[in-house]
């Protein structure tokens, strides 16, 4: 057999074998719910809403707030805001003469990136939890009350939840997310998850601690710190969230780069985690490292070497191979790969965290957000 044929196939078995002990790992624990037993409880919140030039969909928000199930004697919303727009007006319009969650305002000169803002209004958030939302999300009017029936157990000390429904269509990211939230239940039933999500994560507010400012991960930030001091941070599926999404290829590109980016960077910075905190530094960390800064590369080595172990076996006739490859990924990003969507997911989710690394390694990457247009429509 020709010397390139067998280091592709090298390639690709050592790139699968940690993802066929992980699907083996979950055929036998078969993880299902809250990997903790939720019970009643109401306790005070706040709500932490961070905002930069929202003033077309932060009606919609509020609304989507003051429409959740909960006492809202017992919510307060603290907006941090550095928008150029009409963001804060808007909202103050919306608040007068309404019996409705206490309000805080935070309105910086300049805008900071998000790390700072967010460490400013956790810092201003009073209540004994704290729920970060982002602004173009949508929660389940269930939401709040899923998340602290998982806080009332002492050993945990955060939660996120499940996007039942990408905005805007996008069967790439919604099969994505649903092989995500797959892993992060059996993380969550082996000790805690890794990745919390923008749309909706609930902490307890003495179990908080300052995030890097430039930070690019901070909602998986937090979460990593809080369980390095001892608390678990779980993932549960009945706490749902909705967020917009793109399916074509380019225009995901800045959205997943950006979300790879901050989490191979988190992880690079928490490196000596590994093998420490129980099973979450022997198998979730571990398996986290390998999906997010390994596999991408072991994937770009083995596309490259297949397709010269072709080329070199058929000659012109090789060149199939790249061509399957490149037709894949031409379905998958237009959504016409029926059952086999969630592959070409992940497969896009690999290229996404590869070029995250490229652009780690040229030093790239701030932690200020643009604001989407298109996204921002698929949300309204």
């Amino acid at each position: 057999m020709d010397l390139l044929a067998v280091v592709a196939l090298v390639l690709v078995g050592v790139t699968a074998v940690p993802y066929l002990c992980f699907l083996a790992l979950y055929a036998w624990l078969r993880p299902t719910g809250s990997p903790v037993d939720k019970r009643s409880w109401e306790p005070t919140v706040s709500i932490v809403l961070p905002t930069y030039n929202e003033a077309d969909i932060v009606e919609t928000k509020l609304d989507d707030l003051l429409a959740v199930d909960y006492p809202k004697e017992k919510i307060e919303l603290v907006v941090v805001d550095s928008s150029t727009d009409d963001t804060l007006k808007r909202i103050r319009e919306c608040f007068e003469g309404l019996d409705v969650p206490e309000l805080v305002l935070l309105e910086e000169d300049e805008r900071r990136g998000l790390a700072p803002a967010l460490n400013d209004a956790y810092k201003a958030a009073s209540n004994d939890v704290v729920v970060k939302t982002d602004c173009d999300s949508k929660l389940s009017p269930d939401a709040l009350r899923e998340a602290v029936a998982n806080l009332a157990d002492d050993d945990v000390a955060a939660v996120t939840g499940q996007n039942v429904e990408v905005l805007g269509g996008s069967e790439v990211e919604s099969g994505y997310r649903s092989v995500q939230s797959h892993i992060q239940q059996l993380e969550s039933h082996l000790d805690s998850t890794l990745i919390f999500h923008g749309p909706f994560s609930a902490f307890e507010n003495d179990a908080i601690i300052p995030i890097d400012p430039n930070s690019l991960a901070d909602d998986t930030e937090l979460a990593l710190k809080i369980r390095r001091n001892g608390k678990r941070v779980i993932f549960d599926p009945a706490v749902h969230y909705m967020e917009a999404s793109h399916s074509a290829f380019r225009k995901r590109r800045k959205q997943k780069d950006r979300r790879g980016m901050g989490l191979i960077r988190l992880l690079v910075q928490h490196r000596d985690a590994l093998g420490k905190y129980g099973k979450y530094g022997k198998i979730v960390l571990p398996f986290n490292w390998w999906f997010m800064i390994v596999s991408p590369w072991l994937v770009a080595v083995s596309l490259i070497i297949t397709t010269g172990a072709a080329v070199s076996l058929f000659g012109v006739g090789g060149v199939a191979f790249p061509t399957l490859v490149g037709a894949f990924a031409y379905l998958g990003q237009n959504d016409c790969l029926g059952p086999f969507q969630a592959f070409y997911s992940i497969f896009d989710t690999q290229v996404s965290l590869f070029r995250a690394s490229v652009e780690l390694l040229r030093g790239k990457g701030d932690g200020t957000w643009e604001v989407d247009a298109e996204l921002r429509e698929a949300f309204e």
